[in-house]
């Protein structure tokens, strides 16, 4: 039975020439690089390449990047220093967070005696400026706004230039979870100024255990973890050479290619949705769906008709891979907090399916998914 992968937004298959560089550093490039012998030297020489080179891509400097495990270490490294080391006394965020922002957050209110707000989000998962406007005006604390830019769940884009403004006019920091976005969308963060923002190698064709936080320059960066002076002393640990060579790659192909992989994914989903609706005229979307400005290209959140606990299982064993929401969260019966937060009564009892794509899916695939839903509904 052939597998069809529609759980990118979990992650995502290494392409090939990722795995080609990830395996040459392996047999090559073993050195540590805080070692001051030449094979040391090597690899610490390729770690700064690839920093150089990831740093253009969103044109800053290298030293604004800090290479971590994922994107769930990046996050909690940026929200501790914005309380622990930058004065932050105030942090706003919105209950359709991914949880390395949600329970980061709720452990630094508890134990800091930070505030926490919440900012509303309408019944597709969209921040209100209005009402954010009116928390940042609220008080003249220390503040940190951290809304993600492409929610993982339901695939919202935030109007991230909006906040920018408003976070400046009110002299907010502003940190964004992008790992949803990374190669999806243009970021430049001189255009566009985001003072935090991480990513997630897996999520766009790289390795997983490898992603990096972005510290605008200026911010010192105390560490959460210590015993060495690894990444200009931000980050203890020697460096995943090959994984950092391994996201460099993926990163220069995928924003190489951001366009075309765009308008094949943008395809893809409009034809899944008018397939879906040929099912049933009762299937809904929970997010907006074909504006590339409201919603992800690569995420799609299907509400089904019906309650059916099985479905996802029924799926599965047809060799179709989905997700109920995070994948963080598949495996336990607490359901999505995404969805508790913007449906109600009935719709909220229905059965909803994340599917999520890539540049290896193909219109063969969604058929095949289509004909099973035909099938199980």
């Amino acid at each position: 039975m052939n597998t069809v992968y529609l759980d990118n937004a979990a992650t995502t298959p290494i392409d090939p020439e990722v795995i080609e560089v990830m395996s040459a550093s392996m047999s090559k490039n073993y050195g540590n690089p805080s070692s001051t012998h030449q094979v040391g030297r090597k690899a610490k020489s390729a770690v700064e390449t690839a920093r150089k080179n990831i740093a253009k891509h969103f044109n800053v400097t290298a030293s604004e990047i800090v290479f971590t495990a994922g994107g769930t270490e990046a996050d909690n490294l940026i929200l501790h220093n914005a309380v622990l080391n930058l004065g932050v006394k105030r942090i706003i965020t919105s209950k359709i967070e991914h949880h390395a922002v949600l329970h980061t957050c709720k452990y630094l209110a508890a134990t800091y005696n930070v505030v926490l707000e919440y900012v509303n989000v309408n019944d597709f998962g969209a921040v209100d400026l209005e009402h954010l406007e009116s928390l940042l005006s609220s008080s003249e604390a220390k503040t940190l706004v951290s809304l993600m830019f492409v929610n993982n769940e339901i695939g919202t884009v935030l109007n991230v230039s909006e906040v920018c403004k408003l976070c400046k006019q009110y002299a907010a920091f502003f940190h964004s979870d992008t790992v949803q976005a990374i190669t999806h969308y243009p970021i430049d963060l001189q255009k566009t100024p985001i003072d935090f923002m991480v990513a997630s190698a897996h999520k766009f064709h790289g390795p997983k255990g490898v992603g990096f936080a972005y510290f605008k320059k200026g911010f010192g960066i105390l560490p959460m973890l210590h015993g060495g002076d690894q990444e200009r002393g931000a980050r203890s640990s020697t460096e995943n050479v090959h994984a950092i060579l391994g996201m460099e790659k993926a990163i220069e192909i995928a924003i190489n290619n951001l366009e075309g992989d765009k308008k094949k994914l943008e395809s893809l989903k409009e034809y899944f949705i008018s397939e879906l609706k040929k099912v049933s005229k009762e299937i809904q979307f929970n997010g907006y769906l074909l504006d590339s400005d409201k919603s992800s290209y690569a995420i799609l959140n299907v509400r089904f008709p019906v309650k059916n606990n099985m479905l996802l299982f029924s799926l599965d064993m047809a060799g179709i891979a989905v997700s109920g929401g995070s994948a963080c969260q598949s495996g336990s019966n607490k359901g999505s907090h995404v969805l508790d937060e913007i449906l109600k009564g009935e719709e909220a009892d229905k059965t909803s399916v994340r599917f999520s794509f890539s540049k290896f899916n193909t219109l063969k695939e969604i058929d095949i998914t289509i004909n099973k839903i035909k099938e199980l509904l």
